[in-house]
């Protein structure tokens, strides 16, 4: 069974996000959510034991990280931890360089307004 967490400051794109993985993966997975980078780093580490396979992050989330966006913090803070090697970040967000962002850290990636589009979270079911 797939271990998945799902960062988001809005609480509408975290339970849009939870059904589409649910329908995705027909149930047989295990959420978590946070609703900020800061709790999503909480849940890591409660996790360490047992890391999630799949993390999907918001990037405009809290201010605290500027010059960062918060999801790019969070994604430094998970590349930085041993046990996340093997889990595959997916940045979900409305920012404009969303791209350049997934490149630079080698995570794919779904433009939030491409959420809607049939087969957009079909990536996430390839992991």
């Amino acid at each position: 069974m797939k271990r998945i967490l799902i960062v988001d400051d809005s609480q509408g794109w975290v339970d849009y996000h939870e059904n589409a993985v649910r329908l995705l993966f027909k149930n047989e997975v295990v959420i978590e959510t946070a609703n900020s980078a800061k709790e999503g780093v909480e849940k890591l580490m409660l996790s360490i034991d047992e890391p999630y396979d799949i993390i999907l992050t918001d990037m405009q989330m809290e201010s605290d990280y500027l010059p960062l966006y918060a999801g790019e913090w969070f994604i430094k803070q998970i590349q930085y931890m041993n046990e996340y090697k093997n889990t595959k970040i997916v940045i979900i967000s409305a920012a404009s360089n969303i791209r350049a962002i997934a490149e630079k850290y080698s995570v794919d990636y779904i433009p939030k307004y491409n959420c809607r589009n049939e087969g957009a979270y079909d990536k996430i079911g390839e992991l």
